[in-house]
């Protein structure tokens, strides 16, 4: 019987991927942008989190923002009606993630040589975004009080790539059984660097600290 030959598929497209990352980060970083990638599960509240963010800091910083979905322009149209700042959309037409060349090819299509600062709004997904490296500069991971803090045992890459994490809807805390302490320390076991902001993004509360963070790292970052 000839022998199968079997061929490592996903570990070629993964390392093409970072190769293509690398790549793009070394442009931002020559271009003096900073790119944050947000991730989480559909319904965390990511649009409007980002609203809320670049209302605080467009005064600051030259925004731009990428909204992925797989159809539809419905963030997109959102984002750019309530706070003004250039907002592009890209649609995947069926992938449930975005790689590196995609977002290259959005930075471009964006017009990157105007920006500060560019938002990366991936697509609603606790598994693929996280396995595929788009180059970004940071990786913003959203946990919203309803999904519950058993999130991060449950998903475990999706923790390990972020930088920095917010947990959102902390209003809706007395309806929900949520436990910042064993979210963190699930988090802490997989991501010693990691950061931690509760927020409501409806209420303010926690909403000043997570921007001036932003506006820190990205302020660091252009002057180096």
């Amino acid at each position: 019987m000839e022998t199968i030959k079997v061929l490592k598929v996903k570990q070629s497209v993964l390392a093409n991927n970072d190769s293509r990352a690398n790549e793009l980060r070394n442009e931002l970083r020559k271009k003096n942008i900073f790119l944050i990638n947000v991730m989480s599960s559909p319904g965390s509240g990511k649009t409007t989190l980002l609203v809320n963010l670049i209302n605080r800091l467009k005064q600051h910083l030259r925004i731009g923002v990428m909204e992925a979905d797989m159809d539809a322009k419905v963030d997109a149209e959102t984002v750019s009606s309530k706070t003004g700042v250039k907002t592009i959309q890209l649609n995947t037409t069926g992938e449930c993630h975005l790689d590196a060349k995609m977002t290259s090819e959005g930075v471009a299509g964006l017009g990157e040589d105007e920006f500060d600062l560019i938002f990366l709004e991936n697509i609603g997904n606790l598994v693929c975004p996280a396995e595929f490296d788009t180059g970004a500069t940071l990786n913003l991971v959203i946990l919203s009080v309803p999904e519950g803090d058993d999130k991060p045992i449950k998903y475990p890459l999706m923790f390990t790539v972020g930088d920095a994490f917010v947990f959102t809807k902390i209003d809706a805390l007395s309806l929900f059984d949520f436990d910042f302490k064993k979210a963190e320390e699930s988090i802490l076991k997989v991501n010693k660097e990691a950061k931690f902001f509760p927020v409501s993004a409806k209420t303010d509360e926690g909403m000043d600290k997570l921007a001036s963070y932003i506006l820190e790292v990205v302020t660091s970052y252009k002057n180096q």
